[in-house]
């Protein structure tokens, strides 16, 4: 079945022209047939009776006179009428006074059995049936019975049928034509404006434009609304490549100064790492020098002084290698896999527990723990979160550390939690920045950088990392890396 409304539009101008004219005939010829039919039943009536008047004074002698072949004789010039099939005199008592019979088998299907001085009509199937009473003086002598066929009206309907079959299909014709001189007129341009749209859609080109139709009508209005925003789209479509373009090449720049940028910090740091570990080897070098040649002439307070010269450099060396770490980071390419997690803190921890095999640490994992992301990097986050925990558990006479896993707010959260030290939780915003310590060196060693750099890798990961904890009720560490 065709779906007018999925249909183009010329199409749909074409049918609805079409519905439009079938209905108005449809309704002209069924309010013609109904007019016609109520006037032909009018006039039959009006026929039947008047040769029913007709009939009743012919016969008032006959019936007066008691002369039923009078009567058949006044009948019988009802032959000249094809339609009547029979018709009867009746007495005043309703018996059969004379009759007529077009074939001699239509005969008189109802005979009044009461008179009520009324005309009297009564409609069939396939007749009419006209009783007319016979009134003389006004003494009531009798009734006239006329029965007739209704073939004249199914030929007539037959008639305006095939007329009206005719005039439909000739208004079809007409309705079609009608429809292709408004499709040129009216459906034309809006297809063109609907290509065109299509086009610009398609190719992203803004030169285009639908050709004006040169009237002043609403569709050249809309064609010309239409062609002035594809002209502001093509003017905001230039300055918008111009821009690009201007961007594009600001970003180059941008990014050779950046390249170069690194290449400077890469060279610095080279430099930090050569130029300020010669002095201190020179410092801590002297200060073996003073405590081996000369120790045993030194009293307490000098041997004191020497030993913090040698906690100096080591701590200066340990902040140099922690600043290197820091920027390395920040600058070397990423390389993405698969990463265990679980693997490589177990390893992590192992490695710890060789170095101090007196610390009792209880450590808990979760297995199968993965992400992806750098592997080099996701060890330097793994290796400060569990030293840090290993650190600051360092005063408990049985550390316990864990490592794991949980869903927090739709997303794969891994931690690392402690019952160490803990920190106060209104300075959490500063434990991921450089050089911001919670403890002094006196109770815990540190540099202050290496939470700053586990920020800076998650980052770069495109994850977060925050904290939780409390003074003396331990810490608990959290990151997400997005596959």
């Amino acid at each position: 079945m065709l779906d007018v409304r999925r249909s183009p539009i010329a199409k749909r101008l074409t049918w609805i022209n079409v519905l439009v004219s079938v209905a108005a005939l449809v309704s002209a010829c069924v309010a013609f047939f109904a007019y016609d039919q109520y006037t032909f039943r009018e006039s039959l009536l009006h026929t039947l009776s008047a040769q029913a008047q007709i009939i009743g004074s012919n016969s008032v002698s006959a019936l007066t006179f008691n002369d039923p072949q009078a009567a058949k004789t006044t009948l019988a010039a009802l032959g000249n009428s094809p339609d009547i099939l029979a018709a009867a005199i009746f007495n005043s008592d309703g018996s059969l006074f004379a009759q007529f019979s077009r074939d001699g088998s239509a005969g008189i299907l109802h005979a009044p059995e009461a008179f009520t001085g009324h005309e009297v009509v009564r409609f069939g199937d396939n007749d009419v049936i006209v009783i007319e009473p016979i009134v003389f003086q006004g003494r009531r002598l009798g009734a006239v019975y006329i029965r007739s066929d209704l073939q004249e009206r199914t030929r007539r309907l037959k008639r305006y049928v095939t007329i009206a079959a005719a005039v439909l299909l000739l208004s079809l014709l007409a309705a079609l034509l009608v429809s292709s001189f408004f499709r040129k007129s009216f459906a034309e341009p809006i297809v063109r404006l609907a290509d065109t749209a299509r086009a610009v859609s398609q190719e992203r080109n803004y030169s285009i434009r639908v050709t004006p139709t040169g009237r002043s009508d609403e569709i050249a209005v809309l064609i010309d609304a239409f062609n002035n925003m594809l002209a502001q789209i093509q003017q905001r479509d230039a300055a918008l490549r111009t821009a690009q373009d201007e961007l594009e090449h600001r970003v180059d720049e941008r990014t050779r100064q950046l390249v170069a940028a690194n290449r400077e910090l890469e060279a610095f740091s080279y430099s930090v790492s050569h130029d300020l570990r010669g002095p201190l080897e020179i410092i801590n070098g002297f200060a073996h020098i003073l405590q081996s040649e000369y120790g045993d002439h030194m009293n307490s307070s000098e041997r004191e002084c020497v030993v913090q010269i040698h906690t100096a450099t080591r701590r200066m060396s340990e902040l140099i290698d922690d600043l290197l770490n820091l920027s390395r980071v920040s600058t070397t390419a990423m390389h993405r896999e698969r990463v265990d997690l679980t693997e490589m803190a177990n390893s992590i921890v192992e490695q710890m527990r060789r170095r101090e095999p007196e610390r009792k640490v209880e450590f808990a994992t979760q297995d199968c723990m993965t992400v992806e992301g750098d592997a080099r990097l996701m060890r330097i986050v793994m290796e400060n979160l569990l030293r840090n925990a290993w650190k600051y558990t360092s005063k408990n006479e049985v550390a316990h550390i864990s490592f794991g896993c949980e869903m927090r707010l739709g997303r794969d959260t891994f931690f690392v939690r402690d019952d160490g030290a803990g920190f106060d939780p209104a300075l959490v915003d500063r434990l991921f920045k450089p050089f911001q310590r919670l403890h002094s060196m006196s109770e815990f060693a540190g540099t202050g950088i290496g939470l700053a750099t586990v920020h800076r890798i998650i980052a770069r990961h495109g994850g977060e990392v925050w904290a939780q904890g409390a003074i003396g009720k331990g810490a608990a560490f959290y990151f997400t890396v997005p596959s």
